[in-house]
């Protein structure tokens, strides 16, 4: 039945909705805090102090460039957004969901690295019990999280959704589809996307079992907004297939990045990343 063994069907029906596998392949890994947010006198305004954990590979002046502040989700944790200027000229600025097992500090170098070389605005957030912000991470909790930052970036910085890149990684593709269902944007990146929970678990899986964590592969379809997805082919954590078939699904697709002999944690390494956000955003964006 639906390509599951009967051992596993067993496993299913007398233990959901956490049947072990999928908590073992999705649990939430929050790393050891790599900053610090620092308060001024009036307690109104915030600055980064980063640990060594974090690997700053900048100066000063780069750091400068970066705000820090915390603001509310719905279900009342007070998370840690992140905006770095990169850029003077940006017409785009790209809210990012990061991967399962690093926090704002560890990804500030790579946000103003990425930034600068694609010409765009980076804002960030960390997920409930990520980093400085507070709570528990959970499904419930990581949609909260991203409505909370998009709130944040569209009044604070009075951005506009066409000029708003949602950009989600690994596990940051399970909000980010979320609110690409939600909201029509400038645009959306899938950077290694799963397609449930499920289906991470047991790969027969194709139906969406009402236990099921993460059913993204259910809300791409409703997604608006121009769509390029990334995914490396010998992927060893989120299988090549699952980026395949989210990317067979969005409705308004562009030309995938699909790169040959990369794992999961790689991809950015390779030359043809760059190359393809660039024409992405450069090229196939400003004709939109």
């Amino acid at each position: 039945m639906n390509g599951l063994s009967f051992s596993e069907l067993c496993c299913l029906f007398c233990c959901p909705p956490c049947p072990s596998r999928i908590s073992a392949k999705l649990a939430f890994l929050p790393p050891e805090k790599t900053y610090d947010l620092i308060s001024d006198e009036a307690g109104s305004r915030y600055s980064l102090h980063l640990t060594e954990r974090a690997e700053w590979q900048y100066s000063q002046q780069e750091l400068d460039n970066i705000e820090v502040f915390y603001t509310r989700t719905s279900k009342n944790n007070r998370i840690v957004c992140m905006f770095a200027r990169c850029t003077q000229n940006a017409k785009f600025t790209i809210l990012f969901s990061h991967g399962n097992a690093v926090d704002l500090g560890q990804m500030s170098s790579f946000y103003i690295g990425l930034g600068s070389r694609i010409n765009c605005n980076i804002f960030s957030f960390d997920y409930s019990g990520y980093g400085a912000s507070t709570g528990r991470p959970s499904e419930k909790n990581i949609y909260a999280d991203i409505d909370a930052a998009w709130q944040a970036l569209r009044t604070r910085y009075g951005i506009s959704p066409q000029n708003i890149i949602l950009y989600g990684q690994s596990i940051g593709t399970v909000p980010t589809i979320d609110l690409a269902a939600r909201y029509e944007v400038g645009a959306v990146i899938l950077h290694s996307p799963l397609m449930s929970g499920m289906r991470l678990a047991f790969p027969e899986t194709n139906r969406t079992w009402f236990f099921d964590p993460f059913p993204s592969i259910d809300k791409v379809p409703k997604i608006t907004s121009p769509v390029l997805v990334i995914h490396g082919t010998d992927d060893e954590v989120i299988d090549f297939s699952h980026g395949l078939t989210i990317y067979e699904r969005c409705p308004r697709t562009v030309e995938p990045l699909w790169v040959e002999g990369a794992g999961h944690n790689d991809v950015e390494l390779y030359g043809q990343y760059l190359r393809r956000l660039k024409q992405f955003i450069s090229v196939e964006l400003a004709v939109n």
